[in-house]
């Protein structure tokens, strides 16, 4: 996602500005909101605020099919920033009508887009809002504005995390032991108990959730073999690997070495002789991508940054076999088709971020000061040098990536 404004800026606007009017706020609900009838509330409409990272969107998967199954398809909604709906609409799990977007040109522009998505809310009358977002002021504050009577979202009972006043209906502990998905899906399952023995309640996550799945067109798989063979005639039907060097800004420390990706791109290309490597990202990517492209030296890479959709991305992903990548969007997107994905973890850990698919592998070095962003300190991190990310070897990854790829030869072979 890319923010105008900076990802600092937005942090501390989140803290210095939105501190004070979550403390406002929850003067005066104490003020005019009733405590209400005891006992679990009835729930007509349920909207969904996650304004970020189309990974966690992604996981949110169970939870959305979990609000369904409670109200009804047409009676869920979600609120996203504008650059974020892609994954939403992709999933095809609520209808495009009920995506609220917020538009992130400016700061002013986020505040105006944040007042008419609120707005719309009320228009609406959703009666129940489950902030997914993890402990920030700004979430908390529209879903406290939009006037629902039922408000799931995390709350610090000790002072354990950021201060957002006290602007929740049902008032959960953030579990920094409960895999992110399932932690998502207890936030549904709440609305079922009464908010008064909150955050205690008998409720235990499936281990195995539901899982989004992606399947293109026959148009849409068509045009990625024709671009492919556009970029390089010589691949055919040739099998693909594809390296996703840069993760999102979101969090810079996310990303592995660039270098390295080069290192197991050759590597790779001189073990498996029919072998092809697709750079892949996005078009603020292109030019460092294909750079890294360029350097491997071979006429089997292709430079595919840039050159897609993010829906056509999902469309190679179906059409390759192995996806290496830091731990960004892509790596949540691919769960969704049948690719393996070999995740690289660093400061943050797999255990709560790591993708649910089976096909999914996470890589994590595990040093002492790894992960050091978390939802308690609003994911930020005084570390300047990635020694997590630098742990993982250009040989921890070569060795998963051909311990795959040489079972996935072995079943075709098989078949």
């Amino acid at each position: 996602m890319d923010l105008p404004a900076s990802i600092l800026t937005l942090q501390r606007t989140d803290r210095w500005v939105g501190a004070p009017l979550c403390a406002i706020l929850t003067l005066l609900r104490r003020i005019f909101e009733s405590a209400g009838r005891p006992g679990p509330r009835q729930v007509q409409r349920i909207l969904f605020v996650k304004f970020a990272e189309q990974g966690s969107t992604v996981l949110a998967y169970p939870a959305i099919r979990r609000a369904i199954k409670m109200v009804g398809r047409e009676n869920v909604y979600f609120v996203v920033f504008e650059d974020n709906r892609f994954i939403l609409d992709t999933m095809e799990i609520i209808p495009n009508g009920n995506v609220i977007t917020i538009a992130t040109k400016s700061l002013f522009g986020l505040a105006a887009g944040a007042l008419r998505a609120v707005l719309r809310v009320r228009k609406i009358g959703i009666d129940a809002v489950v902030d997914m977002e993890f402990l920030t002021r700004f979430s908390a504050i529209l879903t406290f504005t939009t006037g629902a009577k039922s408000r799931v979202g995390f709350h610090t009972f000790f002072g354990d995390g950021p201060y957002r006043g006290d602007l929740m209906t049902h008032r959960l502990l953030y579990n920094p032991h409960l895999h992110t998905s399932q932690m998502f899906e207890a936030m549904v399952e709440s609305l079922t108990r009464d908010p008064s023995v909150l955050p205690t309640f008998d409720f235990t996550p499936a281990a195995n959730q539901p899982l989004a799945g992606f399947r293109p067109s026959l148009s849409e798989v068509a045009e990625i073999n024709a671009l492919l063979q556009r970029e390089n005639p010589r691949i055919g039907s040739a099998p693909l690997i594809l390296l996703n060097p840069n993760a999102s800004d979101l969090l810079p420390l996310r990303r592995w070495p660039p270098l390295r990706y080069v290192q197991l791109a050759r590597r790779l290309l001189e073990r498996y002789s029919d072998l092809f490597i697709g750079f892949t990202g996005a078009p603020a990517e292109a030019a460092p991508n294909n750079r890294l492209a360029d350097e491997v030296g071979s006429d089997r890479v292709i430079r595919l940054a840039g050159k897609t959709t993010l829906r056509q991305v999902l469309v190679l992903y179906t059409r390759s076999e192995i996806l290496v990548t830091n731990d960004s969007g892509p790596a949540h997107f691919a769960s969704m088709t049948p690719i393996r994905v070999v995740t690289l973890f660093g400061p943050e850990t797999p255990a709560l971020f790591a993708a649910r698919s089976p096909n999914a592998t996470a890589l994590w070095a595990g040093i002492a000061c790894s992960p050091c962003v978390n939802a308690y300190n609003n994911r930020q991190s005084v570390c300047r040098n990635n020694l997590c990310m630098q742990a993982i070897t250009v040989d921890d990854v070569f060795e998963k990536v051909t311990h795959i790829y040489d079972s996935l030869k072995r079943s075709t072979s098989g078949n």
